[in-house]
């Protein structure tokens, strides 16, 4: 199966990965499994693919924003590396200027069948956390029968790409 294209018209569920930022990231885990799926053959059919975004306070939403107003998915899962984390995160909430956004997504549902996924409070203070917030903003603002989610990805390796892609997966199926 070919990976889709920001081609298509419409999508199901809009997926973003970043680009490597620091010098000793080779890649960016979030963009790893995006291709381990596609090598899998395991993405979902209605799902578009948004990848290598920047790793940028100004751009990264903005390119984002710019697709999920083009698209309109029903989902958006961004998805950013956790590189102390060891199990995938998905974000509950993301926070600006002592504001907090949530996600209206059931995230405890999502972790029914996955068994290396976690819920987080937490979605840090860079530019992961600042897309999520932007993002959900924009869907609150423009009233889009959008929901959004953000899953942090830890490194993959040979020990946990298998369980990883699994899980992920497994969410992106009970989207």
């Amino acid at each position: 199966m070919s990976a889709p294209t920001s081609e298509q018209k419409s999508a199901g569920i809009l997926v973003t990965s970043f680009v490597p930022w620091l010098a000793h990231q080779t890649s960016n885990s979030s963009d790893d499994l995006m291709a381990a799926l596609c090598d899998r053959g395991e993405f979902p059919s209605d799902s578009l693919w948004l990848r290598h975004v920047p790793v940028c306070f100004e751009s990264a939403p903005a390119l984002v924003i710019a697709k999920l107003r083009e698209f309109q998915p029903r989902v958006i899962v961004c998805c950013g590396m956790a590189e102390t984390r060891q199990r995938l995160s998905i974000e509950q909430q993301a926070a600006s200027k002592g504001r907090i956004l949530q996600t209206a997504v059931n995230t405890q549902d999502l972790l029914t069948k996955t068994t290396q996924t976690e819920i987080s409070y937490d979605a840090g203070d860079y530019v992961c956390n600042h897309l999520y917030y932007q993002v959900l903003s924009a869907i609150d603002k423009s009233k889009l029968d959008t929901v959004a989610l953000f899953v942090h990805v830890p490194v993959l390796n040979e020990r946990n790409i298998a369980e990883i892609t699994d899980d992920f997966q497994k969410i992106l199926a009970a989207l």
